[in-house]
């Protein structure tokens, strides 16, 4: 394949990924208008429309998104590889992005990256925050945080953090007038603040464990987010029962600015793995993220 036509495709990826002929222009180092010229070339040349173009924005033409798919691994992996050459400098280097949910950036990521990254001046850490099931390779991360229930099996997994719990908290101006749930059930008879899941689209039905079958209950309140630092805020300021994971709420329930309750009902979930395709193994720079994150020790938090 000739040189320019090997431009022209990287090009065409940068502006299908981006979505944006300003934005493909100032990642690839070319004006707009070069860009526009090169794209028309393409679509000329291969006799077939690639791009939408209106005046706010571009989209994929069926065409466009059957070339993106085809051809986008391949140079991402010519990407991964060229990347991989860093194993021949004295320290590991390069860019590794990352996406996980808020919880997970927290409390999982960045009590371990905060001790790991002084040590790697030379690695560049890019944290996403995305409470849904990203695509990892679509999005073009490097690796995902997710629970170990929604690991993909087509990727390779590294546990990060030992197994959870969820904990179901009020306020203590909430429990002034109501009294505290003693089961499950009785959650429909308090106001709750909801969280929006992101894949589905659905609220969290609270999830329990009693006489060894598990319970969900529906709840309903006056609120409801999809972050879970939004709902602290509300449940500490007494707008209803919330149900988190126990590391953000602990500290608030040791202060008495959170009471908790049901703890017994409250079922252990398999903990946060790292997952990635395996191109990633060769960076020496992703190897020793791996390690510096892995979990070491005890799969279950004993509080």
């Amino acid at each position: 394949m000739a040189r320019e036509n090997i431009n022209d495709l990287i090009a065409f990826l940068a502006v299908a990924r981006e979505r944006s002929f300003t934005r493909a222009a100032a990642k690839i180092g070319v004006s707009q208008s070069a860009l526009s010229h090169t794209i028309r070339q393409l679509e000329a040349r291969l006799g077939i429309r690639l791009l939408t173009r209106t005046t706010r924005a571009v989209s994929v033409t069926e065409a466009g998104e059957r070339l993106l798919e085809s051809i986008g691994p391949h140079f991402d992996e010519i990407e991964a590889q060229v990347e991989a050459l860093s194993e021949l400098r004295d320290k590991p280097a390069g860019t590794i992005r990352i996406t996980a949910s808020d919880y997970a950036i927290k409390y999982v990521l960045w009590p371990k990256l905060r001790k790991f990254l002084p040590n790697y001046p030379d690695i560049k850490v890019e944290l996403v925050q995305d409470n849904g099931l990203t695509d990892i390779v679509t999005e073009r991360f490097d690796a995902g945080v997710r629970m170990g229930e929604h690991l993909a099996k087509d990727m390779i997994s590294a546990r990060i953090s030992p197994d959870f719990r969820l904990a179901v908290v009020g306020a203590p101006s909430y429990f002034a007038n109501r009294p505290k749930p003693v089961y499950p059930k009785d959650l429909v008879g308090h106001t709750c603040i909801n969280f929006r899941l992101p894949t589905s689209g659905g609220f969290y039905a609270w999830e329990f464990e009693e006489n060894g079958r598990e319970i969900k209950i529906r709840v309903e309140g006056q609120l409801a987010f999809n972050n879970s630092f939004d709902v602290l805020e509300a449940t500490l300021d007494g707008f209803g029962l919330s149900y988190m994971a126990e590391e953000i709420i602990l500290p608030y329930v040791e202060q008495g600015r959170l009471v908790r309750v049901l703890q017994k009902y409250s079922p252990y979930w398999d903990g946060y793995y790292l997952y990635y395709p395996s191109r990633r193994q060769s960076s020496p720079a992703f190897v020793a993220l791996v390690e510096a994150l892995r979990h070491r020790g005890s799969t279950r938090n004993i509080t």
